[in-house]
C-alpha cells in the first residue's frame, strides 16, 4: 500500500508563550518524519490571531487523504478539552494518526489520548503561579 503522508501544521503565533520561525517549525516537523519513516507533506500554517485553528480544521477534513497529522507541538491544541477531544476522536474514528513533534509523541489509540491530555493538563497546572509562603 502507498503511504499518503503526513501533513505537516506549524504556527504563526507563539506556542507556550514562545515563537518559533515557520522554517524552523518545519525543520522539526521534518526530521521527526525523517526519524520515523514518514512520507512528510508541505505544512499548513495556522493563522496568527488567537484560538483561530481554521487550518487546524481544513487539516483535519483532509484526514481521509492523509496517514496522519504531525503538529510542530502538541500545545498547539485547542485550550478546550472537550475541543482536543472531538480532534483526538475523528483521528481515531478514521484510523489515522496524531502526532507531536517537538515531543516525539503520537497518538494511535484512545489510551495515547489520555497520555495526551495527562500532559496538557499537567503543563497547564505546573504553569499556574504557586504560593509564596
Amino acid at each position: 500500500m502507498t503511504p499518503l503522508g503526513y501533513r505537516g501544521y506549524i504556527a504563526s503565533r507563539p506556542v507556550r508563550g514562545s515563537s518559533s520561525p515557520q522554517h524552523v517549525q518545519n525543520l522539526v516537523i521534518r526530521d521527526f518524519a525523517q526519524r520515523n519513516g514518514l512520507l512528510f507533506k508541505l505544512s499548513a500554517t495556522e493563522y496568527a490571531m488567537a484560538g483561530s485553528f481554521m487550518m487546524l480544521d481544513a487539516v483535519l477534513d483532509e484526514l481521509p487523504q492523509l496517514d496522519g497529522i504531525i503538529l510542530y507541538s502538541q500545545f498547539m491544541l485547542p485550550d478546550r478539552p472537550e475541543r482536543r477531544r472531538a480532534i483526538y476522536d475523528r483521528v481515531l474514528a478514521e484510523g489515522k494518526v496524531l502526532a507531536g513533534a517537538v515531543e516525539n509523541l503520537t497518538l494511535r489509540t484512545p489510551a495515547d489520548a489520555r497520555r495526551w491530555e495527562d500532559i496538557l493538563l499537567t503543563d497547564r497546572f505546573a504553569a499556574r503561579e504557586m504560593p509564596v509562603f
